[in-house]
């Protein structure tokens, strides 16, 4: 059991599904939350009032205006809470991601959100390095393709909807818990580049996989990986050859792989693998786009990203702040499929920010923000923690994986049925005992028992060293800003959802 559940005190009966087991709440709010000051439980009466009647105290700041923060700011103003949004870049704007919406994603959208989808997939061509190619088909479709800027602005536009504020230009810099800029125990300092302070109850972190509120709260990060990426127009005839079906291409370094993904004329061509392999991660991406006769077609966009996957006992809150999506170093281990899990997080986030607003003490927002983690780890944690391990399997026998997708039917509908969203990879693990004592034979051949994903890949030894410590101090939250030293010369490593496949 992690940390974040040691002494955990459970909600009220009134509480939502996902919440811990009620306990003490005083054991929760103790030094472990350096940004409150515990004297009691007993405030000035005077500050409290003047804080209550202040107009400019949002009930929930979320900083970052992709699917997570958009989620979480939906889920806030749905409560009918008084919700900014903060987001860096004018909208829309690119994000490097696949962009695959799998049955979870879709499952996680706001009530009547229509989808952008630029195409349907009922096909998946598999090869490993180019070789043994063969393709499933499905009559159903198995998962839906979209351009991040539509679909990320069309999220905002819910959220607005719904009754946020949506703020663009606004880079923060820092979050505060305690000083000057703070008055009183129930608010948190949001400052902005520009010197502007913003105060909210509760503050959600959804600003992408170098997040400087990530730092703030002591995200450690277990994996992280090198996705590259260009949008390829196409003409007609080239655009008709894939129209319905994507490629997924086992690579050539340990836990990689390529893909193309069809959308109208133009094709998503990427590869990702393990930070530190950026010059043959490069030239993976040269020899795919090779191979697949596209070297002649100049792309729109070719860029970078890092994605960052959380050790088991991450945290995911600090005081009155909540961290979620890639902030929050939760994506899939094997396919660093992101776009779903910054969904389902952005919304609970938005939920329990609610409640961390509602707290009158430290006690209480403690308790709240407890309950966000473990609702966290009771279901995405659950699949991470799957996930780490078919990443270890993949690792190690990428040709058994391939043979198994393409040759065993139950293999294949196993597959169908995750991206559709009828099933989850976790869930049938503990449901099929034929795929449990497989897993766990495979198990005693290499450690995945770490939590922090097959031999801590592409994570540095500074950054082991370092990263729980780096909430310490309210103006860190710089780290991972220069860590896309492999991406040089890409565009877009900016910290977005999903840089994987997306599905």
């Amino acid at each position: 059991m992690s940390s974040e559940h040691a002494g955990n005190a459970g909600p009220e009966n009134t509480e939502p599904e996902g919440a811990a087991p009620e306990g003490t709440g005083a054991e929760a709010a103790r030094d472990d939350d350096p940004g409150t000051v515990e004297d009691g439980g007993v405030e000035d009466e005077a500050v409290r009032d003047a804080a209550d009647g202040a107009a400019d105290v949002w009930d929930v700041v979320v900083v970052g205006a992709g699917p997570a923060g958009a989620s979480a700011a939906y889920a806030a103003a749905v409560a009918g809470r008084r919700v900014l949004l903060l987001e860096k870049s004018e909208l829309p704007r690119y994000k490097t991601c696949g962009g695959g919406i799998i049955g979870p994603s879709r499952d996680a959208l706001p009530p009547g959100f229509e989808l952008p989808l630029q195409d349907r997939v009922h096909a998946v061509t598999f090869s490993l390095e180019g070789r043994f190619a063969r393709t499933r088909r499905s009559r159903r479709m198995l998962f839906g393709l979209i351009n991040r800027p539509e679909f990320d602005a069309q999220l905002v536009e819910h959220a607005q909807k719904a009754g946020a504020e949506l703020r663009t230009g606004a880079t923060v810099i820092r979050v505060e818990q305690h000083g000057p800029a703070v008055p009183d125990r129930r608010t948190a300092a949001v400052v902005l580049a520009d010197g502007e302070t913003i105060l909210a109850r509760a503050v959600v972190g959804a600003d992408g996989s170098a997040s400087r509120i990530g730092a703030h709260v002591g995200v450690k990060m277990g994996q992280v990986d090198l996705g590259l990426e260009a949008e390829i127009p196409v003409p007609q005839s080239v655009a008709e050859d894939w129209k319905g079906r994507v490629l997924i291409d086992w690579g050539p370094m340990p836990g990689s792989y390529g893909w193309v993904f069809p959308k109208g004329d133009t094709l998503t061509v990427g590869v990702i693998s393990a930070r530190g392999e950026g010059a043959a991660t490069k030239r993976y991406l040269e020899d795919f786009v090779a191979r697949l006769g596209l070297a002649g077609f100049e792309p729109s966009i070719s860029s970078g990203h890092l994605t960052r996957c959380r050790t088991d006992d991450s945290p995911l809150s600090r005081g009155r702040v909540l961290v979620c999506g890639d902030a929050a170093g939760l994506l899939e281990p094997w396919t660093r499929e992101g776009i779903s899990y910054a969904l389902r997080s952005g919304r609970l986030a938005g939920e329990w920010a609610v409640r961390v607003a509602e707290a009158n003490d430290a006690v209480d927002a403690r308790r709240q923000a407890l309950n966000y983690a473990f609702a966290v780890k009771a279901g995405l944690g659950v699949e991470m923690a799957v996930g780490r391990r078919m990443l270890a399997v993949f690792e190690r026998r990428p040709g058994l994986l391939h043979a198994t997708l393409t040759g065993l039917r139950p293999a294949w509908n196993a597959f169908a049925d995750i991206t559709r969203g009828s099933a989850t990879l976790g869930g049938m693990v503990r449901s099929n005992g034929l795929a449990r004592r497989a897993l766990e034979l495979l198990d005693k051949r290499m450690d995945t028992s770490s939590g922090v994903g097959p031999a801590g890949r592409g994570v540095t030894a500074k950054e082991r060293d370092t990263a729980g410590s780096r909430g310490a101090e309210d103006t860190e939250g710089t780290e991972g800003a220069k860590g896309s030293e492999d991406a040089k010369g890409s565009e877009g490593a900016n910290g977005s959802e999903g840089a994987g496949t997306g599905a």
